[in-house]
This record gives C-alpha cells, sequence and structure tokens, in this order.
C-alpha cells in the first residue's frame, strides 16, 4: 500500500531539493528503476513484460480499433519480427518514420524537430539500451512532465494487425526507436488513444523541460522571422498548425496544406529573388509524404530566380512531406508557431542579454484558493499570490533591449494520468504594482487591494489550454502576480514560469509557510456569558462520567450531543471525532478524560462555538470555506493556503461546508499539532529529529 499522498508530496518537494526530477537525476516513473529490472530480467534469462503497461487492449485504448480488429492483435518483440533489429540505423533523422493508426501528428512533428538537436535528444532517447548488448527486451525513455524529469520504463512489445505494426513505424524495417518512443509516451498519456489530437506545444515542452512561447500568426511580430532565425541557430525546436476546416478531418486543400494539422519548422533562411529578398520557411508533414504546391515548391519556377548556389542549398526535390513556404504564404495558411528552447537568448537582436527563469508550483482549491477572474470582486483575492520584485536592468541591457523584458507562462496539471479524461479550466493571470503603501505588507493583500488598483498587465483572454503565456515590458519595482481560473471554485494545479531580463526576486505572497500561533479575536466577555449558560461544566461532568470520574470517548459522545448542540441543526459528534477529542486533550494517557481534561476541553469548545457563529455571516449553520479562512484567523491560527487547502479536503462535507461539529475537531487539533511542533522545536524554531517510536507514539495517538 503506498504512503498518503501528502506524504508523497513532501517526498518529492525533499527530493527536488535534492536534484530528484532533473534531466540527470529522473524520477521513476510508476516507481519503475529501469537498472534493477533490467539486471534482474537478465539474471533470471527472461525478458521484460510491463504489468504497468501490459501488451493488451487497455494500452491501445478505445477508438483506434473495432472490436473485431482488437480480436486480431498481436503483440510482438522486434526480434520476432525482423532478424536483425536496431534501436538506430545510420544515426536519427526526421525521414526515419510514418505516422500510424492514431492521430499524434502533434507528437511525431515535435519528434521531428527532437531529430535536429542531438544534446536534447540523447536525454529523450538514453544511449544505455539496445538490442544487442544487454538485451532483457527492456527499453527506457525520458520526459519532462510538468515541472519535473521521469524516467519512463517500457517492454518492446509492439501491437501487430495482419503483421504489421500498425501505429508510428519506420522506413526502415530494422529500426525500432520511433515505435519505443511513441509507446514510452503512450504510458505517459495513459494509452495510445490518449495521444489522439493536441498541440505540438505539448510534446516539444516534455521534450525539453524548457521554455516555450506561442506566436499567432494573423497577429505576426514583425520581428517574427528574425526571431525564428536567431531560434533555429540556438537550438530549439520549433513546431506550427494549421486551422481546422468545417469537420474534425485532416482534409487535404486544394495547395497540398492538411487542415487541423502539426508541422515541423525544420528550416529558416532568406534567398535573393530577382535581385529582392525573401524569408522563407521550411516545413516537414510527419505524414512523411504530401507536401505544399504553390509558390517555393518543390517544382516551383521561382527556384529558378535564385543563382546557382542558392538553389543548390536550399532545393531537394523528393516527396518527403517536407517543402519551403515564404514568410507571407506561411503565416496565411498557418495558425500558430511554437518554440521551445533551453535558453532563450535569442530574443535578444544582440544576443548580449541573458534570461533567467524561475519555476513555481501552486493550486487552485474550490472554496479557499480558487476566487476566480477579477469579474469576482469578493474572491478575486483568495487566489494564490506570487511578490515579484524587478531590479534595476544593467546598463548593456538596458540600452539594447527590446519592447519586452518579461516572459509570464501559466501550465495548468492533469488531475487525471489517462490524457483524453483531463479537462482543461480557462485559464488566466493579472499583474499589478504594488504602490508604496503596500511595500512592507506580509501576507495576502486583501479584496481593497484589488477594488483600488487595476492590472498593470494580463493574459488578453482566459483560455481553456493547457498553457497561457505572455510577453511585458515592466519598469523595475515590485509586482503581484495573481494566477487564476475564470470561474471560481474551480480546483486544479498549475505551474507558474517566470522568464526575465531583469534580476528577479519572487515568493509566494503568504504570510506564513505552515500555521502561525496569536492571540483568538474572540469577544471574551460573550465567551463567559456563553460558558455560564446552563448546567455547569461540572455538573455536565458528574452527570455523565462513570465511578472513577472519567468519561471515555461513548461518553463524550453523549455528554455533547446532548447539551452542546442545543437545537444546532447538525448531524451530531460522531464516535471516532469523540475518540480525537479524547486524545487531543488527555494528558495522563488512559484514554479517557478527567474533570479537569474535560473542563479545558468545554470551555475550548465553547469559544470554537462563539467564533463559529460569529463567522458564519450568511446564518446557513454551517461555514463555507471563504469563512473558514476567517474562523480560523479568529481562533488565534494563521494558515498558510497549502494547510488551507488541506483543511477543506480533510473537514468539508459533501455540500462543500464545515459543520459545528467538524470545526471544533478542526481547530482543536490545528492548535495542538502547531503547539506539538513548537514544543519539540528550538529556539530558531528548526524542528528535532524524532525517532521511529517517537513519530508513531505522536501520530498515533493525537
Amino acid at each position: 500500500m503506498p504512503p498518503p499522498g501528502v506524504c508523497l508530496n513532501i517526498v518529492n518537494e525533499r527530493y527536488k531539493k535534492d536534484g530528484r526530477g532533473t534531466a540527470e537525476n529522473p524520477d521513476k516513473f510508476l516507481d519503475q528503476d529501469f537498472e534493477y529490472l533490467r539486471e534482474y530480467c537478465l539474471i533470471q534469462g527472461m525478458r521484460y513484460i510491463d504489468d504497468m503497461f501490459p501488451p493488451d487492449r487497455t494500452s491501445i485504448g478505445p477508438g483506434i480499433l473495432t472490436p473485431e480488429e482488437m480480436e486480431r492483435v498481436e503483440w510482438v518483440r522486434p526480434g520476432k519480427a525482423v532478424q536483425d533489429p536496431y534501436l538506430f540505423v545510420d544515426g536519427v533523422s526526421r525521414f526515419d518514420f510514418s505516422q500510424g493508426a492514431v492521430g499524434n501528428c502533434w507528437f511525431l512533428a515535435s519528434i521531428g524537430a527532437l531529430t535536429f538537436q542531438q544534446h536534447i535528444l540523447k536525454k529523450v532517447l538514453p544511449t544505455d539500451q539496445g538490442f544487442q548488448k544487454d538485451y532483457a527486451g527492456i527499453f527506457h525513455f525520458r520526459f519532462w512532465r510538468f515541472g519535473k524529469w521521469v524516467d519512463v520504463v517500457i517492454d518492446d512489445k509492439l501491437p501487430t494487425l495482419n503483421g504489421n505494426f500498425f501505429f508510428v513505424h519506420s522506413k526502415t524495417p530494422n529500426e525500432f526507436w520511433p515505435a519505443l518512443l511513441e509507446k514510452a509516451y503512450a504510458k505517459v498519456c495513459g494509452s495510445y488513444a490518449d495521444m489522439n489530437s493536441g498541440d505540438v506545444s505539448e510534446a516539444l515542452m516534455d521534450f525539453t523541460g524548457g521554455i516555450h512561447m506561442t506566436f499567432q500568426l494573423k497577429d505576426v511580430p514583425s520581428d517574427l522571422w528574425a526571431l525564428m532565425h536567431r531560434a533555429a541557430k540556438s537550438k530549439s525546436l520549433m513546431g506550427c498548425g494549421t486551422p481546422q476546416g468545417e469537420t474534425s478531418a485532416n482534409t487535404v486543400l486544394p495547395n497540398g496544406i492538411v487542415q487541423g494539422h502539426a508541422y515541423t519548422v525544420t528550416g529558416v533562411t532568406k534567398v535573393t529573388s530577382n535581385g529582392r529578398p525573401v524569408n522563407l520557411v521550411r516545413l516537414w508533414n510527419p505524414w512523411g509524404e504530401g507536401e505544399w504546391n504553390g509558390d517555393w515548391s518543390d517544382n516551383s519556377p521561382l527556384w529558378q530566380t535564385l543563382s546557382a548556389s542558392e538553389r543548390k542549398q536550399c532545393l531537394q526535390v523528393d516527396d518527403n512531406g517536407e517543402f519551403w513556404m515564404s514568410m507571407q504564404d506561411w503565416c496565411t495558411y498557418y495558425k500558430s508557431v511554437d518554440i521551445c528552447c533551453l535558453c532563450p537568448d535569442f530574443l535578444d537582436a544582440s544576443g548580449s542579454c541573458h534570461w533567467t527563469s524561475s519555476f513555481h508550483e501552486g493550486r487552485w482549491v474550490a472554496g479557499t484558493t480558487a476566487g476566480g477572474c477579477m469579474n469576482h470582486k469578493d474572491s478575486f483575492w483568495i487566489n494564490p499570490q506570487f511578490r515579484i520584485k524587478l531590479d534595476k536592468l544593467d546598463e548593456d541591457c538596458a540600452s539594447k533591449q527590446g519592447p519586452n523584458n518579461m516572459l509570464v507562462s501559466l501550465l495548468q496539471k492533469p488531475d487525471k494520468r489517462n490524457r483524453r479524461l483531463v479537462s482543461s479550466l480557462h485559464i488566466g493571470f493579472s499583474i499589478f504594482e504594488v504602490p508604496p503603501e503596500y511595500q512592507g505588507k506580509k501576507g495576502k493583500f486583501p479584496a481593497a487591494f484589488f477594488s483600488s488598483n487595476q492590472p498593470v498587465a494580463q493574459t488578453k483572454n482566459y483560455l481553456n489550454a493547457r498553457e497561457v503565456m505572455e510577453f511585458f515590458r515592466l519598469r523595475p519595482g515590485e509586482y503581484i502576480i495573481v494566477p487564476s481560473t475564470f470561474r471560481p471554485n474551480e480546483t486544479a494545479s498549475f505551474i507558474l514560469a517566470i522568464l526575465s531580463k531583469n534580476e528577479t526576486h519572487i515568493h509566494e505572497n503568504s504570510s506564513v509557510q505552515g500555521v502561525e500561533i496569536h492571540k483568538p479575536t474572540v469577544n471574551e466577555n460573550i465567551m463567559q456569558k456563553e460558558a455560564g449558560r446552563g448546567k455547569t461544566e461540572n455538573k455536565l461532568f458528574r452527570q455523565y462520567s462513570d465511578q472513577y470520574e472519567e468519561v471515555n470517548a461513548e461518553q463524550l459522545q453523549r455528554l455533547l450531543n446532548d447539551n452542546f448542540l442545543n437545537g444546532v441543526n447538525s448531524g451530531g459528534f460522531s464516535l471516532d471525532a469523540c475518540r480525537g477529542l479524547v486524545a487531543l486533550m488527555d494528558l495522563s494517557i488512559t484514554g479517557t478524560l478527567n474533570g479537569q481534561e474535560f473542563i479545558r476541553l468545554w470551555k475550548r469548545a465553547i469559544q470554537y462555538k462563539e467564533i463559529f457563529f460569529l463567522k458564519d455571516t450568511d446564518r446557513t449553520g454551517t461555514l463555507s470555506l471563504g469563512e473558514l479562512r476567517n474562523a480560523i484567523e479568529a481562533s488565534g491560527l494563521t494558515v498558510s493556503d497549502d494547510i488551507l487547502n488541506l483543511l477543506a479536503l480533510r473537514y468539508r462535507g459533501s455540500s462543500g461546508d464545515i459543520s459545528l461539529e467538524s470545526f471544533i475537531c478542526l481547530i482543536l487539533r490545528l492548535d495542538c499539532m502547531a503547539k506539538i511542533f513548537k514544543k519539540l522545536s528550538d529556539s530558531q524554531g528548526v524542528g528535532m529529529f524524532l525517532r521511529e517510536s517517537e513519530w508513531m507514539y505522536l501520530c498515533m495517538y493525537s
């Protein structure tokens, strides 16, 4: 049984700080260790079969084959299909393969771009494997997935129908790197069917873990060709796509362009035609065939207007899916271009400015940190806030920089493994300049700040997309970046990436990292008046206690449900909740409460009850998750967004709100655990190391 998710999150964060999740030290996808599994198979003299991505219909997925075809599928190892299989034959090229039965042109176009960059290719396709030395039917590949690199293990069984491989296949029969790479990515996506349709930017990012930029060609920047030319020289990966037609089919237009299709940008050059300069873009169709037939296509007469040397350098007449277009025609018939790179210094024509990048993970949780866009004035402020300080530009960059000095990218992380089941939200972000009166303020900026301040930059639209990004020109100063979903109360995780020419300092704009303890804000007179009503604590205790003048969990349950709720419309305290309350108040560790321990519990419960109804501003008898934040604050505690999100997940009911009983259990546990940590910390707030017995002793009875 795996450990709870909160434990895994802590472990993953510590691994990240230790360098895990990098390209050099990737995480093991689904905890599968390639070296261990291969060594085990070699010792046992067996061929590996991957039980996490088995050679059966579940790995193919729905919608690709008919039920009759699925019954005839055979999974075959390359060595059974050909006599002398190799991972690579004469290197790696975009012309090695053609698309198969799944609609993943976006993925294959990205592979086409990957073949140009050997240093990146070696990260994705490790060279410590093959069909000759130490072959055990097991291979591994590496991808960047939402903030970290993962090492993905597969077996080499490939699906065939009527004796033919029906997914991506090599033009050289005994070369198998394209088919195995596709299988590894299918495993990451959930199945082959989960790779059907997508954007080329997705795989470009997963191959590089770098900075991604998208440019819409209907609103093309004046310097786009020059930027692409520099990007090509700086070892970037580039892809583009055409608009969708009237149907979802990949219709081939009379000019040879395929609608709703992804292409690789394989070249950018400038030629001289009849004495005039012409900017050209070279594209590759991952089908391996089918080309543009207009100006500058393979058989265009315009090639005769060039010098012989330019014509020899650029023109290759071959039906291999690759062709040239003028920049003007390309912008007319294509929708957008994606550029992905490890180092974005090509953004500057001078090449003298160096960009720095930082990545920050966060989460929107319905009711606590998912406030929606600025249309929702009362809740926008509860979204995660990131404070960023831009220092003064150095003189060299200040004198030569272009119009933009910052790129902000917001990437939403999926909540399901199967890619086809992931539902993207409409996301965007706003940037606000911090005025002088707020520059020393700690913690989240309140709703009043956003009511009186307008964003200095923001996304043009909230998009239902994996990622949104924008370029900005910001002067040195202090800013707040607020990423959000369009609608409030939508739960999702995200990665905020910030790329800047400036020296940049950024941190989450939260007042605490975990929990802080301070004085409660409840009115003491009201609390004492409430505590003195009806039966006294001592009389109550004597009425329900046993002969030893103690109450156990069952007795406490009856006491609280009979006397504490006082007509509150609720289901009452459960026995499990009362066991927890006893454990928190049980100083003598007997499993029961004596009179003094009970009175401590009763007085605190009365205090929290008063806070509960003071903060239940809509008088529903429950706390919304927005009201919960205020109630916790009034109880003498301040929590980070992460802790608040966990409390909401743990204690809210089916309606999404917090009942009185749940609030009392929540706040008592939160207060108790915060004080335990303070008690077990040194004067600098650094926690002691606990022995296993101490840890188990603490967590199993608290």
